[in-house]
């Protein structure tokens, strides 16, 4: 595994509309690992995920590297450009956009130039070999009458290809039966390799039965009130996030961790 600090974050605070919901994160992630961030409804994971990608809403302070170089500023675009990829929690449908015409956009996005149409075919055929995904796909409007486990499978077919240093999926797990789960969890785990890092942002620990993290952070009242290892997510699974809350409170109020 590298030791290469493929994404950072410093003092993080993120404002919506003057109220302030993220409350200064720090994150290390280097590449090759595979990060959990959990906690529970409503205690701005989702917030802090959209903000770090660049979302145009909130207000943010604080620093965010990719790859060592700072991105605070950078539109969600650039960041994506420069290998940064987000897993929406809810993908959105765009009816009239076909899967591959997307795939074409964004991979050629992503590499600066238009992708050859011989080598598109190559890359495409490979990528849903790999997942098992069907190649109907390919015609198919963007997400549009697609299941949920669908929407997601594209998600990781696209994050295959795109090839990111780093990428952060948004609750991935939600909606998703248990069969889903498995396959979007194979996916992730296809996809996840040494180069890259992956941020995992959930408040189930069922995901992580599937694709192990190597470190797990809890996330309660805008803040990381602990950080630990693969045991923190069963321990959360056994005893919810109650007992966590004197420790969030400590946290909010200034006494640290």
């Amino acid at each position: 595994m590298s030791n290469r600090v493929v994404f950072s974050c410093r003092n993080v605070h993120v404002s919506v509309e003057g109220k302030e919901i993220v409350k200064g994160v720090d994150l290390e992630i280097r590449a090759g690992e595979k990060h959990a961030l959990m906690g529970p409804n409503g205690s701005g994971k989702s917030t802090l995920a959209a903000a770090l990608m660049g979302h145009p809403a909130y207000e943010i302070q604080g620093e965010i590297f990719l790859n060592g170089r700072e991105i605070t500023e950078l539109s969600p675009d650039e960041r994506a450009r420069r290998g940064m990829f987000l897993g929406f929690q809810y993908p959105v449908a765009v009816p009239g956009v076909s899967v591959a015409n997307f795939l074409r956009a964004a991979i050629s996005a992503r590499r600066g130039e238009e992708i050859p149409v011989r080598e598109l075919r190559q890359k495409l055929a490979e990528a849903f070999k790999a997942l098992d995904i069907p190649k109907s796909f390919m015609g198919r409007y963007l997400n549009d009458g697609f299941s949920g486990g669908e929407k997601k499978r594209l998600e990781i077919l696209q994050m295959m290809l795109l090839e990111p240093v780093f990428a952060l999926l948004d609750e991935t797990d939600s909606g998703l039966d248990i069969d889903a789960l498995k396959l979007v969890s194979e996916g992730i785990n296809t996809v996840a390799g040494e180069r890259m890092g992956l941020l995992l942002v959930t408040h189930y620990q069922r995901i992580l039965n599937y694709v192990h993290p190597d470190h797990v952070h809890v996330f309660m009242k805008g803040r990381v009130v602990r950080s630990g290892g693969p045991e923190l997510a069963h321990e959360l699974e056994e005893r919810g996030y109650d007992w966590l809350e004197p420790e969030a409170e400590a946290v909010a109020t200034g006494g640290g961790a």
